[in-house]
């Protein structure tokens, strides 16, 4: 499975005020493996931004003065969502601001991110495993044991690098950031057989009584009966028996 795991930030918080994404970022994973993948990139948005917003992630209109806008990198950003399964942080704010850019294409062949793309929503998951709890990305965070005490400020990478982690930790373990063979050679010496010494006292063995063979037995015999003559276990002393 191809999964991208995104982020935006925006110059507000609706699109009914006609506020407008300046920054994507995007992760790439391939089978809960990281591929090394990303797409980044900030964006012009000829419009102010909210000063609540600018405390959230610190991007002025200043520093985007010279972005490209989006209508410039939309090629480029749907030719890597093509096909994947966008895994978002409250996925309704993120989808809602990037198809209100692609209506606003003069050539817009996508239509809408969902028309490309499945989308999972972290935070609906995240409230369905632990109801009632804090589900920001923070809180999250602190609750997998993933270290964000880098994270000053909201930003599209980082966060969508964040989330990734979170992810992974809530659907089942987290995977290297490294991938690819310099992981699997990490795995594979943790995995490595331990030797034990030959040194070593043998261990005991302790032979069972004649009553612990008869309950053996008999529940051998039960299995035999209910499985309809499958009982492996008899199976095995037979043929040894043989």
């Amino acid at each position: 499975m191809r999964q991208i795991i995104l982020d935006t930030e925006t110059t507000g918080l609706s699109t009914s005020e006609k506020h407008r994404i300046i920054e994507i970022g995007c992760v790439e994973m391939f089978n809960r493996r990281f591929t090394g993948k990303t797409f980044h990139v900030y964006l012009q948005p000829d419009r102010p931004i909210d000063e609540g917003a600018v405390q959230v992630h610190g991007i002025t209109s200043e520093f985007l003065a010279d972005k490209p806008r989006f209508a410039e990198k939309a090629q480029e950003l749907m030719e890597f969502l093509q096909g994947a399964e966008l895994v978002i942080h409250n996925a309704s704010f993120d989808v809602g601001f990037l198809n209100y850019e692609l209506s606003l294409l003069a050539h817009n062949p996508w239509q809408y991110v969902e028309t490309q793309c499945s989308i999972l929503d972290t935070l609906a998951l995240a409230r369905q495993m632990n109801p009632g709890q804090k589900a920001s990305l923070d809180a999250l965070c602190k609750r997998y044991g993933i270290d964000n005490t880098h994270r000053q400020f909201h930003g599209a990478l980082l966060d969508a690098q964040l989330l990734a982690e979170v992810y992974l930790a809530m659907t089942g373990g987290q995977v290297s950031f490294l991938g690819g063979e310099e992981h699997d050679n990490k795995v594979q010496q943790a995995a490595e057989i331990r030797r034990i010494s030959a040194e070593r006292p043998r261990l005991p063995v302790i032979a069972p009584n004649e009553e612990e063979l008869s309950a053996h037995a008999q529940r051998l015999a039960a299995i035999e009966k209910s499985s309809g003559g499958k009982c492996l276990w008899l199976a095995l002393d037979n043929k040894v028996e043989q």
